[in-house]
């Protein structure tokens, strides 16, 4: 049994100059950064004697290893149609076969047709608490815009047994910065050191493009037009899933997906169903 988990996932000085390029494109403050870490850590310190962070790593680590195919959704405009093609040609069940991992509101869609989540990675603005709820295991993003949504959700967070914190400044006893940007990389970026090396992951509804999925906000009702700091940040994200491609052994492929890379295996629904 690993000894300290949160030092694996602990990708903070690597990640460094990555993130040091991003707060400058950005503009993003630094303070506001540290205080948004400093308020989730406290919300943990409330949790008790009864949560204990390495044991919840350790138990999310044996989950992810508990099947061979993973399954990374995000909240494209593919996410929508992929799911229903797919459910009309299996049933349910079929997502049973693998592990679920939805980043933010991509939960929304999986909760509402009856799929299993293990778990939601989130800074919280895309889902409700149904979803945080209905989630085996709960990865709260802490940033410098989003402190007004962690004291939304402050007692679902103290009372939900399974939860971990992020960062994307320093980490402290009580959160990781597992490296990433946006919800849908950062889950890849958590995974890389837990993985075993035979795991293949599949990326449903993780669109680069010029669009972006309804399921991205809660307040949106269609898909629609990336405005550019939109399309800035999936710039980002695509180049950090690339970079992260060549540090680990895991295929990573694109089903049905808007966006297509040389750089990566692009599957038809028809190709991943038979897999």
């Amino acid at each position: 049994m690993d000894s300290n988990i949160k030092d694996q996932l602990n990708f903070f000085k690597p990640f460094k100059v990555w993130y040091s390029q991003i707060r400058d494109d950005f503009k993003f403050n630094s303070k506001k950064e540290k205080n948004a870490r400093n308020y989730l850590s406290k919300i943990f310190s409330k949790k008790g004697q009864h949560w204990n962070l390495e044991n919840v790593l350790i138990l999310f680590k044996e989950t992810i290893l508990s099947k061979e195919k993973l399954i990374v959704y995000g909240c494209g405009p593919s996410l929508e149609k992929t799911i229903e093609i797919i459910l009309k040609k299996e049933e349910v069940n079929f997502f049973k076969n693998f592990i679920n991992l939805t980043a933010d509101g991509a939960s929304i869609l999986l909760k509402k047709k009856g799929i299993p989540i293990d778990a939601i990675f989130t800074d919280l603005d895309g889902i409700t608490k149904n979803e945080f709820h209905y989630a085996s295991f709960n990865i709260v993003h802490a940033h410098g815009d989003n402190i007004k949504k962690l004291k939304e959700f402050k007692d679902d967070i103290i009372k939900f047994k399974n939860v971990i914190g992020t960062t994307q400044v320093e980490p402290n006893a009580r959160l990781i910065n597992p490296g990433g940007f946006t919800d849908g990389d950062r889950i890849l970026y958590f995974l890389k050191n837990i993985l075993s090396p035979l795991q293949d992951i599949y990326l449903i509804g993780m669109d680069f493009g010029n669009k972006i999925g309804k399921y991205s906000k809660l307040n949106m009702k269609n898909n629609r037009e990336a405005n550019p700091i939109k399309r800035k940040k999936l710039d980002y994200a695509f180049k950090l899933i690339k970079w992260l491609k060549d540090k680990i052994t895991n295929k990573i492929y694109f089903v049905n997906s808007n966006f297509v890379s040389r750089d990566f295996i692009n599957l038809s629904i028809e190709e991943f169903l038979v897999l």
